[in-house]
């Protein structure tokens, strides 16, 4: 059994300081507003709906933590999945857009317990100029990305290796990026995913 199917809902927050103090490691989701975060978390922990979406894209603003017991204490948590409001959507006033892109620039920068991110990147679109601020904003901090290139199965096998290799040369300054092309739907990619994800809670996991 994955360590990621353990997964449970712990809490959520409006800002950073109502999250709980920084100890186990997190592993943080972030994109776009309608990037597939939800059906992302959802597959890799296989769960209907741990994580859901606003029925109008844009308007989620908490920040979601689910817990992963650690299997020889299951009251102690090993790790956290933490899900990050999406960002760009355009029907948010621009003030809202820049509150959350503050609280979410915050989070990349100072949680100490951030363990890696995972970026999701729409295959077709490939890396938009939000997806290049937000490498700005991770870049100094070192921390490792793993770009999930969602809606995998839109494109046959070759465009999908291709676009990988954009993805990789367009977030270059990244140092420690990783991209797999992904489907939630066809679960592509989603054994190689949970590997990256599980490790950084846990390098001693054995998928």
């Amino acid at each position: 059994m994955s360590l990621l199917h353990r997964a449970s809902f712990f809490t959520s927050a409006a800002r950073l300081d109502q999250l709980p103090e920084a100890g186990a490691p997190e592993v943080c989701f972030v994109g776009r507003s309608n990037s597939g975060k939800s059906s992302a978390i959802n597959v890799l922990t296989n769960q209907k709906r741990l994580a859901f979406s606003s029925k109008t894209p844009g308007r989620t603003r908490l920040i979601n933590m689910f817990s992963l017991p650690d299997p020889l204490e299951p009251e102690a948590a090993l790790g956290f999945l933490v899900d990050l409001p999406g960002y760009g959507y355009a029907a948010v006033d621009k003030k809202a857009r820049e509150e959350w892109a503050e609280v979410l620039g915050d989070y990349l920068r100072s949680r100490s317990s951030l363990a890696g991110v995972v970026l999701m990147i729409d295959i077709r679109r490939g890396v938009t100029d939000l997806d290049r601020r937000l490498a700005h904003w991770l870049a100094p901090t070192g921390r490792p990305v793993l770009a999930l290139l969602t809606k995998a199965d839109k494109l046959p096998y070759g465009q999908r290796i291709k676009a990988v290799f954009a993805v990789k040369k367009e977030l270059a300054e990244i140092g420690a990026l990783y991209a797999v092309p992904f489907s939630a739907t066809h679960r592509i990619g989603l054994e190689e995913a949970a590997l990256h994800i599980e490790n950084w809670i846990s390098p001693k996991v054995v998928p």
